[in-house]
């Protein structure tokens, strides 16, 4: 089977969560997962549920907070040992399904360049589907891609002061 190269991007909410989906179908399938967090360092409830689930290993590479403004060193860092982890991991063939969560993050802050980026998927061993997730994705990732999915928020509660919710949103 031919790896295809997924991108979920957009201001909406249901980028991670998607690939998660799409995680959770590749096991019942028997296939193995791989996800990468850039940029997320932060304990969410998906972890907990993923992590039991053992076609699935799961590896975050960024801090406690969210980045502000501009990244730090330590940011870049983090960012950078997830890209070359993820480089090995999708040249192995040990992960049918490799997702790089918050990567187009990573991008826009300038942790790594979408040429980077770019380089280590196209560099994967044969057959592996690759899900590229997070806002701001780059023309030149939408360019690469065989999907790109935008998720469009029309509305949201946030906007009425709804903080996120555990099991929801986080």
């Amino acid at each position: 089977m031919q790896g295809m190269v997924h991108v979920y991007t957009g201001n909406g909410k249901g980028k991670t969560t998607a690939a998660f989906g799409l995680a959770v179908r590749a096991v019942g399938a028997e296939k193995n997962v791989y996800i990468a967090q850039f940029v997320k360092g932060m304990k969410y409830s998906e972890l907990n549920s993923l992590s039991k689930i053992e076609k699935i290993k799961i590896k975050q590479y960024g801090l406690n907070y969210f980045i502000n403004g501009k990244a730090e060193q330590e940011d870049i860092n983090a960012a950078r040992k997830g890209l070359k982890a993820a480089a090995e991991i999708l040249k192995s063939g040990e992960y049918e399904l490799v997702i790089l969560d918050e990567a187009n993050i990573a991008v826009y802050y300038q942790l790594f360049s979408a040429a980077e980026l770019i380089e280590v998927v196209e560099n994967r061993a044969p057959g592996v589907e690759v899900v590229i997730t997070g806002r701001y994705a780059a023309d030149e990732i939408i360019e690469y891609a065989d999907l790109v999915t935008e998720m469009k928020e029309i509305k949201h509660y946030y906007k009425k002061g709804v903080k996120a919710r555990v099991g929801i949103e986080k």
